[in-house]
């Protein structure tokens, strides 16, 4: 079921939000039950086939946990390591197992029996974040709580579909406060805001800037000639589809959470305005940072055994999470540029620190460096959205100008004189029929947003809508289109709200869906 669609908007969000208020008069357990059974039919929507995968999937990890509770340090240490083992093995299965017969197909002309096979719905999100959950209990950081409450935190309907991958020890605990009789207005007040600003930039933002995403990388994958305007056309818009799509995701799972009083992690914030690599990587998709840090980055020993192994360590860990986003060759690469960009970034630091130069401070080397920050994402995630590397090089080769500069006929007809002398010079006139006009005159309002405004946990910082993460970047000065419960913000609000509506018609799904 998806957010942005009529049936979860008219029919399942209502009804559950009615339903919690009476569960709430009938007692702790009531409410427990209703979400768990709400989120569980909300999942089974899909296709009622995997919910049995997902109900396995959480007793399993359940009994392993609750039998590393109770163990010796030797046994315990025996029983994460396979726990952790059949999560990987069940999701290599469904994810990675068509990826791998086909290389070894290409490599040695055998193809194992594999056919292909349909990837269950967030099978990555509910595999990492039970990971997490045998390693803590391996580690002794998990507090008492039944089967019920750790059933729900992994099948919370909010965030089980792409995130943010939330920590058991921040959302078993919040379960208690629907102990306490009665709803809260507040929290429907607050949540309906943040979800009607999430659904803004899905409907409205993100699927607008996806029309002129396919043709160019369809026309590129065809073997079509993608000219200089086409080629940035496609990537800028790719760039920020994908930034409004999942900002929108996080603001609408942590919306629909406070709704239901539970405050989601921080996922998103403002990545375009990092100014490094590094900068990047703490405020897009900040729960699966931290899960990469925490279980697998200081696993591998992290920086303690010097530069070098670290800059290994960085490479080895966004490799895996390139790959933990897709079964493909060109998130492997994506992964890896970023793996480059962070040991670049990492050494330049300590170059920067040897030589004691005070430079960065600067305001000019804050906009330089936001710069070639966001021209390095942009890209990486040619790679990301193409179907294969032979695409992307040949949309990179297009965008650094290789293939020539072509600019529309009609652009140098209303140039008059300029746009003769443009095509003395060497630019050509074209027809360029991938590219769509209402998207390239929405490009530079999306970048204004990503660059200039705050963002949606910095407007509704009044609310407190989220938890706050431990890494994540400094917030802004209070007062900057900073929401109040007010009549005028509750009809800017509505007016937006009914703008998103109008883009459900088209139910697309949320990029990070097929990860």
């Amino acid at each position: 079921m998806l957010f942005n669609s009529y049936v979860f908007l008219g029919i399942f969000l209502p009804a559950t939000l009615v339903l919690f208020v009476v569960a709430r008069r009938r007692g702790y357990r009531s409410t427990l039950a209703l979400v768990t059974i709400a989120s569980f039919a909300f999942y089974g929507w899909w296709n009622v086939a995997y919910v049995p995968l997902l109900a396995g999937s959480i007793v399993g990890n359940w009994v392993l946990g609750s039998a590393i509770r109770g163990r010796s340090a030797p046994w315990r240490g025996r029983l994460v390591a396979f726990g952790i083992a059949a999560n990987l093995v069940l999701l290599g299965t469904f994810k990675y197992a068509t990826f791998l017969a086909d290389n070894l197909e290409a490599l040695f002309g055998v193809r194992p029996p594999i056919g292909p096979i349909e990837l269950p719905l967030a099978i990555s999100f509910f595999t990492f974040l039970q990971i997490a959950y045998l390693v803590d209990e391996y580690r002794g950081l998990v507090k008492g709580h039944g089967f019920v409450e750790y059933t729900l935190f992994v099948a919370f309907f909010p965030h089980l579909i792409a995130g943010p991958i939330v920590h058991h020890a921040e959302l078993i605990p919040q379960f208690a406060r629907w102990a306490k009789r009665g709803a809260d207005l507040r929290n429907l007040v607050v949540g309906t805001s943040i979800f009607a600003i999430g659904l803004f930039k899905k409907t409205v933002l993100a699927d607008t800037l996806s029309l002129q995403v396919s043709p160019v990388f369809e026309a590129a994958a065809a073997g079509h000639s993608v000219g200089f305007v086409d080629s940035w056309a496609g990537a800028l818009a790719y760039t920020f589809q994908i930034y409004f799509d999942f900002s929108g995701y996080s603001d609408m799972a942590i919306g629909l959470a406070r709704m239901f009083g539970i405050r989601l992690p921080v996922n998103f914030a403002s990545p375009y305005k990092a100014t490094s690599i590094i900068d990047f990587w703490r405020r897009w998709h900040m729960t699966l940072s931290r899960f990469l840090r925490n279980y697998l980055y200081y696993p591998l020993g992290g920086n303690r055994s010097g530069e070098g192994r670290r800059y290994v360590n960085l490479m080895i860990v966004m490799l895996l999470g390139g790959l933990w986003h897709g079964a493909g060759w060109t998130f492997v690469i994506w992964g890896g540029l970023h793996g480059l960009f962070l040991v670049v970034n990492r050494a330049w630091r300590s170059i920067v620190a040897a030589g004691g130069w005070t430079f960065t401070a600067s305001a000019a080397w804050t906009w330089l460096a936001r710069g070639l920050t966001f021209l390095a994402v942009v890209a990486a995630w040619v790679f990301f959205r193409s179907p294969d590397a032979e695409t992307a090089f040949k949309l990179l080769s297009a965008m650094a100008g290789r293939h020539g500069i072509v600019l529309p006929a009609s652009v140098i007809e209303r140039l008059g004189s300029v746009g003769a002398a443009l095509e003395a010079v060497g630019l050509r006139a074209e027809s360029i029929a991938t590219l769509e006009w209402p998207v390239l005159l929405l490009l530079p309002v999306a970048f204004a947003i990503a660059w200039f405004l705050p963002n949606t946990q910095e407007i509704m910082r009044r609310g407190r809508p989220a938890l706050a993460m431990r890494f994540g970047p400094p917030q802004l000065p209070a007062g900057r289109l900073e929401w109040r419960a007010s009549p005028a913000w509750a009809c800017a609000l509505a007016c937006l709200a009914v703008l998103a509506l109008l883009g459900v018609t088209r139910e697309t799904e949320f990029l990070y869906f097929q990860f």
